[in-house]
Parts: structure tokens; sequence; C-alpha cells
């Protein structure tokens, strides 16, 4: 089981760091489905602690390189590496390591070399790897956090980034008593958060729909509409629905909207699953015509730039040229479901970005271009919010160091709007 974990991780190592792809374009695909589900799930966890620990791992091995091997060579030499200094068997490591470079063609010549620098860091890199720095973000992305957070903020995040991510949960009802069924905690905004879940599927509760995994930040934005029973919600950009189903739960008459109808299959699989129904609407944003309805939500395209903590891919594969095309978006999407709205109707506007210029910004360009719309800061006055998440302007800002000694949470943006 193990060997094949690790070929299928080193597959996923190879996707993102030589073709570019995205973890979450992988995982459906033929080559990774070929695998057990057990065997996915490791796979799938020893890429992403390599991924997190990418940086060290290569600072580790490069004292022992005369010069750098090819990539497909690397990325076994990290893979491996971050498994020694975690606490891997060495034995079981360093020979599977040399088995799968002599099985490539273009590797095989490569065995002698990864054998010997591997018996060198089994004796020596677990203490160099904790002397090393906490990983540092790209410098694409480092720079413009820092200017907006201030440089100690920055490497808390990265420390939380670092860390790896728990399991959080949104429960139909009875939090508290899930929280204890699961021997998960009750967070302070009423997610139930898992340290190690083991296989989702696998879990109490989840064949028979009684939660779904979403992470508390993302939790947030729905429970500022309050009370939605009876109310018409169109969730604008509803995949993978995790909004969808909180607006459903709560007794709204949900639309759920996105342009793709590939990931509006995980709506259709959530809604059987948990038993909720929403009308599901494959269509672009932009144009669709509906409603008008009480509310509106928008969890808007963007850099998700606050999801690195469970993507640690996304920094590696995107170099921040698409932001301003975003931002473009954003901003259209905005202003086009302020048409969608009844009179007196609520917009919720929110991202999973880091980034100012797709949260805060987004909202002082759209109360500038919109006479009498209005933020509503009330709107977030709920259980376990504390005071210094709040923005100037009136929206919610969360941050991955906050939380940070329960395992942080996602970076998020929302604001509640009205007009008038």
């Amino acid at each position: 089981m193990a060997a094949t974990a690790r070929a299928g991780a080193l597959w996923l190592l190879g996707q993102v760091l030589a073709e570019g792809r995205l973890l979450s374009e992988l995982t459906g695909t033929a080559q990774h489905l070929r695998l057990d589900p057990a065997e996915r799930a490791r796979a799938q966890r020893l890429a992403l602690e390599t991924l997190r620990g990418l940086e060290k791992a290569d600072r580790v091995v490069k004292p022992y390189l005369r010069k750098m091997p090819p990539l497909a060579v690397r990325n076994v030499l990290r893979l491996a590496t971050v498994e020694l200094c975690q606490g891997g068997d060495a034995h079981g490591v360093v020979n599977e390591a040399v088995a799968h470079v002599r099985r490539g063609k273009r590797t095989a010549a490569y065995g002698g070399m990864v054998n010997a620098v591997l018996r060198k860091v089994a004796l020596e890199g677990p203490a160099k790897w904790a002397e090393l720095r906490v990983p540092h973000l790209p410098k694409w992305l480092r720079q413009p956090l820092a200017e907006a957070w201030g440089g100690a903020t920055v490497a808390a995040m990265e420390a939380v980034h670092f860390a790896g991510v728990p399991l959080d949960l949104t429960v139909k009802s009875d939090s508290r008593e899930w929280a204890a069924r699961l021997g998960g905690a009750l967070l302070p905004t009423g997610s139930v958060r898992l340290t190690a879940p083991g296989q989702v599927s696998a879990l109490p509760g989840f064949g028979s729909g009684d939660w779904w995994v979403q992470d508390a930040a993302a939790a947030l934005p729905v429970r500022g509409l309050g009370e939605v029973a009876g109310l018409s919600v169109l969730d604008m950009c509803a995949a993978p629905g995790g909004k969808t189903l909180q607006l459903a739960a709560g007794g709204a008459d949900v639309t759920a909207l996105d342009i793709s109808e590939g990931r509006l299959a995980r709506v259709h699989e959530n809604l059987a699953r948990t038993g909720l129904s929403a009308a599901v609407v494959t269509a672009d944003a932009l144009a669709f015509a509906g409603g008008p309805f009480d509310a509106v939500v928008l969890d808007a395209p963007c850099s998700a730039t606050g999801t690195i903590r469970r993507h640690p891919d996304l920094p590696l594969v995107q170099r921040g040229e698409a932001i301003a095309g975003l931002i473009e978006l954003q901003a259209a999407l905005l202003d086009h479901a302020l048409t969608l709205l009844k009179p007196g109707g609520r917009l919720l506007y929110c991202t999973c970005s880091l980034l100012p210029d797709e949260g805060e910004c987004q909202i002082e360009g759209a109360r500038a271009r919109h006479e009498g719309l209005r933020v509503m800061p009330g709107a977030f006055d709920l259980p376990g919010v504390a005071p210094d998440w709040r923005s100037d302007e009136g929206g919610l800002r969360l941050r991955p160091d906050y939380w940070a000694e329960r395992g942080g949470m996602d970076g998020f943006y929302m604001a509640c709007l009205t007009r008038g």
C-alpha cells in the first residue's frame, strides 16, 4: 500500500511542479482513481505534506548534491526527505525511493545517488529540518501581503500554512452533539473541527448527510444573513455548494447558480447525500436574469490566496497574472448581483482571498458606483466573532493566523450590503 501511495504522490507532485496543474484538477483523473480510496487519501496527504515542506526539503538535500538532478528525481528526494524528517521509517522510505527511481528509463542512472543522499538525510536531516525557517510564500504573493498586513502577520500566516490543516464540518443541527460523537471540538462560531479524521466518507454522519465539509471561515458568510427560512436566495457562484447547503438547511428557497456543469455535479451529489433541495442552474452569472431575490450570496471567483493552508500547490502554480482580470470580474458580478435583489434585499459578498483588492476595495468601489448602497456591519454580530476581525468599511476580514492555536482558518473577506 505504501509503495503505491508514494508512487501516486510522486505523480501528483510531477503534475503540479512540472505541468502547473492544481491538485484539485487531478483528484478525479483516471490516473489517480486507479488507487483504492485509502491509497488515494495517503497519496494526497503525502503530496500535500511535501508541497508544504518543499523549501525545507530542498535546503536539507542541497548540501549532498554535486549538481541538480532532473525534476522527477528531485521530487523523489523531496518526498522521501519530508517523510524521513517527520519520523518516517528510514528503511522503507529509502528503499522505495531508490526502487522508484530505478524503474524509470530516464531516472534509473540516479539510483545510487538517491540511495547515498537519502541515507545521509536519514541520519542528519531531522536535526537540520528542525533548525530551518518556516517556508516562505513566493515573492509574487508575499510582497503584496506584507504591504497589506505587515511582515510579522505574514510570518504568522506562513506558520499556520506549514502546520497543516484540520477538518471543519458544518452540521445540520446540534453541533455540540456531533462534536462529541466525532471526537472533535466545537468552535466558537459553531463549526466542528476534527484534527485527525481519517477517511471522511467513513465517518459517522457522512452517509446519512448530517454534516458536510466546510472550513469554519467559509461557513461564516451565510450566517451573516441570519434567519433565512422562507426567503428566496440566489447562491450566485455556488459550486462546490457549501453555502447552498447552509441556506437549504436553514429553510431558504435556494437557487444554486454556476457556470460550470462539471463543478455543479458536486452540488447535486451533496444535495442528494444531505437530503436537502435547491434549484440548480447552469448559466453565466453575468447573463442570469432570474429573481428578484430576497438575498443574493456572491462568493466571487478570486485568487483563493486565503486557502493556501489547505492548498499549498496554489502559490506554486499561480503567479498572480490573473488577479487583475479577477478584480474586474468581481466588480462586474457585484454590480449585476444588485440588479437581482428585491427592494430592501441583501447582497452578501465574499471572497476567499487575502488581498484587499478582492475584498475591502471591492466594497468601497461598489459604494462609489451605487448611490445609497450601504454596508450592514451588524450582520456579523455573531457568536465567536472577535472585534479585531472587523474591517473599517464594515465588513469582516478573516486571516489564517486567527485561531492559530486551534489550527487557524481560511483567509476570507465578507460584507453584507443593502440599499437605502
